[in-house]
């Protein structure tokens, strides 16, 4: 799972350009964002699930909110990251 998963959301961390200014190794492997509390890792935390995709409610009208946000969403691909996450054998 290292490197595999990210994030409790779906983002590909790796790939934000804001992640080294943050020093950010992803929401998996830190327990309080630079950014400051982000409510899809406290939901995912408080069910013991590493990502969204593990919950029963995915996608959850949070998570799409999240996602679909006109300022920090990608229109998506995010919930689309964790399909394909929740394929994966770990």
């Amino acid at each position: 799972m290292d490197n595999v998963i990210q994030s409790r959301c779906g983002l590909l961390c790796a790939e934000l350009p804001c992640r080294e200014k943050f020093g950010c190794a992803g929401c998996v492997n830190i327990t309080t964002p630079a950014w400051g509390n982000c409510a899809v890792k406290s939901c995912c935390e408080a069910k013991s699930l590493i990502h969204c995709g593990q919950c029963p409610e995915f996608p959850c009208g949070q998570l799409k909110e999240f996602a679909y946000d006109k300022e920090h969403g990608d229109n998506g691909q995010r919930i689309e990251q964790i399909r394909a996450w929740s394929k994966m054998k770990f």
